[in-house]
């Protein structure tokens, strides 16, 4: 029998002082995903919205001990048409040397062992149509695509 190999990362709450590296990843998972991203108030917005007294969103963190290695962010939501509570998982996202390690993973059973402490029966979220890593991994995992696009009206 082969011994099993310790996992070199953590799954945590993430904490005001990875304000620094959270905004980074936020900065690469945009330029993986092909989209515009600015630095402009970053910081100071994620500490109001992730750890303000009235927070937006969860955000988990994976950290080994070189540092954070990939975070996912979800909140509570209500669908009206379905009449319940989902959580929707806005953001997941692992460093290039983080992926393939069944940390996508951890983070995601996190999430569902969220939805289902508050009694949410589904997850959703959403990746762009050219993320082919990202939609292999989620298909192998159970999640189901919807075709549906997705807008945004700039104010």
């Amino acid at each position: 029998m082969e011994a099993k190999t310790p996992k070199e990362w953590t799954i945590r709450s993430a904490r005001v002082e990875d304000i620094d590296d959270l905004v980074a990843m936020c900065h690469e998972h945009a330029l993986y995903e092909k989209a515009n991203y600015t630095f402009d108030g970053k910081k100071e917005a994620l500490r109001t919205h992730l750890f303000g007294p009235d927070p937006a969103c969860y955000c988990l963190v994976a950290e080994t001990s070189s540092g954070l290695i990939g975070y996912t962010t979800y909140m509570k939501q209500f669908s009206t048409w379905d009449a319940y509570y989902y959580v929707y998982m806005c953001c997941l996202f692992l460093r290039p040397e983080a992926r393939g390690l069944s940390i996508g993973l951890e983070l995601m059973d996190r999430i569902k062992d969220y939805a289902q402490a508050n009694g949410c029966p589904e997850i959703q979220w959403q990746t762009p149509v050219h993320n082919s890593r990202a939609i292999s991994f989620y298909d192998r995992n159970g999640g189901v695509s919807l075709d549906k696009k997705r807008y945004t009206l700039t104010l």
